[in-house]
């Protein structure tokens, strides 16, 4: 075995098969692979292959299209065989809701290049004549669908990175990971140690105690996983192609050709954790033991779904263990405050998503960047919160979900609640109906007294369209009070904290007692953070942003090198927040500060330190809703007796609560994007619009040669607010946008406006076609719908709200 190697990719099922070939494709030759038994032991040789480019995130998509395509090309790299069957793919529909989720999947797909259709029964029957067309209201075809042989595919891999350079050492275990002081790592293991300057942790069902030999617990679980094969089924006979993969959504399960027979699995709910305290070593190649008992339930739904596999035997049953993370996605990138460390795991969808993830990690180590946003699969959108207990609650929630459909106004149970602020039982008490963002208890809206608390799941306008309505024309009217302490906050002290803020971010670094919208990109001029810096002192600052990404961020400003006499730390258990906002919101807090509020004092942007009521406090003129409005900042220790304060002063102005929903309908109304739905590490600065607070004067910042260069050239898209025309649903996200039957565009993120009276759709078309007026369609729902680029706000266009 070679004694050093310039990384070590340490696991040999598909993914880490994948991320070899990708290092060595790359240009990175020397690459070692380390698998402690044979390759595709654990989890990849019982898995059942099954491929398909179809994911909610229209990134993972790309991602998996990209997987299914490389096959052909490492097959003839390789001279082996992947066991191909490209027979296409069938999703089932039983209710209104699975087929309102078709049609989105079908307007998502148009812009994504994938062949969908929806399809008569009879024609799903005719592709798979063992479906009981009487259970079922739908179907979508998709050309994509397939499966493939798990060992060949993996095998392919390795061979096709061996003919690049890269090496391979079979039953070889990984003992520890030693860190030396140049970030470069010693591997030991039982047959010597290796120096390596980067590791990759693509370990599977051991990835786990990968990561405990490092200092991390990475949020992953296992859980066992049942399929059957059927004997020859006499309805297959004669077939001159296979029947086509199927999924069916009512029944939560899978059906394929196998040989002459059919393959079916399920994702039962009360699924069975497997090993949760520690994966045994000696694990290799072993089955789990079949456990008929518990699962004939679930199977019997198949059996009449597809009442054919009923009248045959069963010629094996297969139960093996595959690793999840707590919301299903895989764990993918470098990890905060462990240098040259990355990890690949918890890829349940391997031989969907294993090509894409080997391409996506190999730029990132190579070139420092994934090239796209992958932020839905990236490791950092778990922090502190996702602890073992937090694991084993949400693993086998999202297991027993695999193929049940989310609706985009559910919110899952499970671990919950986890993070509370100070005034959660408050809020609950004001009637707040609570969803988690980073585990961090966050109301959505407000149920009135009597209304009950709740909402059926649905793609179209629910029981809270009302009464959010309510709660945005409240503020519009008069005054509205959100919580903030959901955002992301971070704190940056020191001698050097303003030079460094200044080459980290692309906008102008504000003075002491102002506050700044900031973006801040990658060195390839791509948005990596639409955030806010309040600057309390030339050697303090306050940075806020999106709560989701508070710990991509902190792994940023990490990878950014603060010197030593800079401090960057997490201000989220430390600061809580309100936003105050609305026409008589100046009136509410004037009553609880003796700072003069007036508009030639506390001017829009303004930051003051001073006494909100009792509590010390940072207070801000800024707001995301459009309307005169300021945000206090304080310590949890003063936040729920300032709530108090607050619901005394705005009293008898008319003072209402508003949640998340709300005020999704109110930035969209001042075409106001928000990052991780509209702007994202795939959008530049000029795409975005946000380039009007890039900073081109200053010498060096992040991203200044890239985004020079886009400026002197123009964007190629650009993002748009469009008002569409109304029905009984919203767009929900990624939904292509078409010109004359071509699909151009696609949607980021959407809403009713409430105060202007239209349907409202946020999304990037081509710069060229980006006129006011101009008219587009998008398909909600299987109905095509105008929709008009308005490039001014439709509500208050001048700002004068804002400004008063």
């Amino acid at each position: 075995m070679k004694s050093s190697a310039r990384a070590v990719v340490i696991g040999g099922g598909v993914v880490g098969a994948s991320v070899l070939y990708h290092l060595a494709k790359i240009g990175w030759r020397d690459v070692l692979l380390l698998e402690k038994s044979e390759l595709t032991s654990g989890s990849t040789w019982h898995a059942a292959g099954g491929m398909h480019t179809f994911n909610g995130e229209a990134n993972i998509s790309r991602l998996q299209k990209y997987t299914i395509d490389l096959y052909r090309e490492i097959e003839a790299a390789s001279g082996q065989s992947c066991g191909l069957h490209p027979n296409g793919g069938l999703m089932l529909a039983a209710t209104p809701g699975e087929l309102d989720s078709l049609k989105l999947i079908c307007s998502r797909a148009r812009y994504l290049g994938m062949e969908t259709e929806m399809i008569p029964l009879a024609e799903a029957c005719r592709l798979n004549p063992l479906i009981d067309p009487g259970y079922f209201i739908g179907a979508l075809w998709r050309a994509d669908g397939g499966h493939c042989d798990p060992s060949g595919t993996t095998h392919a891999y390795v061979k096709a990175a061996r003919v690049l350079g890269a090496q391979v050492e079979r039953f070889t275990r990984v003992l520890a990971l030693t860190a030396r002081r140049d970030g470069s790592w010693d591997v030991v293991t039982d047959k010597g140690t290796v120096h390596a300057e980067h590791v990759v942790n693509c370990a599977g069902l051991w990835a786990r105690e990968v990561g405990h030999m490092v200092g991390i617990e990475l949020p992953v679980l296992a859980m066992e996983h049942h399929y059957l094969i059927t004997e020859d089924l006499p309805e297959l006979e004669g077939r001159d192609r296979e029947i086509v993969n199927t999924t069916d959504y009512s029944g939560e399960l899978y059906v394929r050709q196998e040989r002459g027979g059919a393959l079916i699995g399920t994702y039962e709910p009360n699924g069975v954790v497997w090993s949760p305290m520690e994966t045994p070593e000696e694990f290799s190649m072993q089955l789990l033991p079949e456990d008929f008992e518990r699962l004939a339930p679930y199977f019997e739904v198949g059996f009449r779904h597809f009442p054919a596999l009923g009248r045959v035997g069963i010629r094996k049953a297969v139960n093996g263990p595959f690793t999840f993370a707590p919301d299903g996605n895989p764990l993918i990138g470098p990890v905060r405050g462990v240098r040259n460390y990355w990890v690949a795991c918890a890829v349940m969808a391997g031989f969907s998503q294993g090509g894409g993830i080997g391409l996506m990690l190999s730029r990132w180590m190579a070139e420092g960047d994934p090239g796209q946003d992958i932020i839905s699969m990236d490791v950092a959108r778990f922090g502190a919160f996702a602890t073992p207990k937090y694991t084993s609650l949400k693993v086998p929630e999202n297991y027993s979900r695999r193929f049940r459909l989310a609706y985009p106004n559910e919110e899952l149970p499970a671990a919950r609640p986890v993070r509370r602020s100070p005034i959660y039982e408050r809020l609950k008490a004001a009637g707040a109906v609570m969803g988690a963002n980073f585990a961090l208890e966050q109301a959505l809206w407000f149920a009135p007294p009597g209304v009950a608390g709740a909402e059926t799941p649905t793609y179209r306008r629910s029981e809270a369209f009302p009464i959010v309505r309510a709660e945005c024309r409240a503020v519009r009217s008069a005054v509205g009070l959100y919580e903030t302490t959901n955002y992301g906050k971070y704190e940056v002290t020191g001698r050097g904290a303003r030079a460094w803020l200044d080459r980290v971010f692309a906008s102008r670094i504000p003075k002491p007692g102002r506050f700044a919208l900031a973006p801040m990109l990658n060195p390839a001029g791509r948005i990596v953070g639409d955030l806010s810096i309040a600057c309390l002192a030339d050697d303090r600052f306050l940075i806020v942003g999106s709560g989701f990404a508070e710990e991509f961020h902190l792994r940023w400003f990490s990878a950014s090198e603060p010197p030593p006499d800079v401090s960057v730390r997490s201000a989220a258990s430390t600061l809580c927040g309100f936003s105050i906002a609305g026409p008589k919101s100046r009136e509410l807090l004037q009553k609880l500060v003796r700072l003069d509020l007036s508009p030639g004092a506390f001017k829009l942007f303004d930051v003051q330190q001073t006494a909100v009521g009792f509590a010390p406090a940072m207070l801000t003129r800024a707001g995301f809703t459009g309307e005169l409005g300021y945000e206090v900042w304080i310590t949890p220790d003063y936040f729920a007796t300032l709530y108090y304060d607050i619901l005394a002063a705005g009293h008898d102005l008319g003072l209402t609560h508003f949640g998340g929903r709300a005020l999704s309908s109110l930035r969209l109304e001042k075409a106001y994007g928000s990052f991780n739905k509209d702007f994202r590490p795939d959008h530049t600065p000029g795409e975005t619009g946000l380039d009007r607070f890039v900073d081109f004067s200053k010498s060096e910042f992040t991203g200044r040669s890239a985004a020079l260069a886009e400026r002197a050239v123009g964007a190629k898209r650009r993002f748009v607010v469009m008002e569409v025309a109304e029905a009984d649903a919203e767009v929900v996200g990624y939904e292509s946008i078409m010109k004359e039957g071509v699909a151009v565009g696609y949607v980021t993120s959407g809403a009713y406006g409430h105060c202007v009276d239209r349907s409202l759709a946020a999304g990037y078309v081509p710069a060229e076609l980006a006129r006011d007026g101009a008219r587009f369609e998008i398909d909600i729902l299987g109905e095509m719908r105008t929709a008009t680029v308005r490039l001014q706000a439709l509500y208050d266009p001048q700002g004068l709200r804002l400004r008063s």
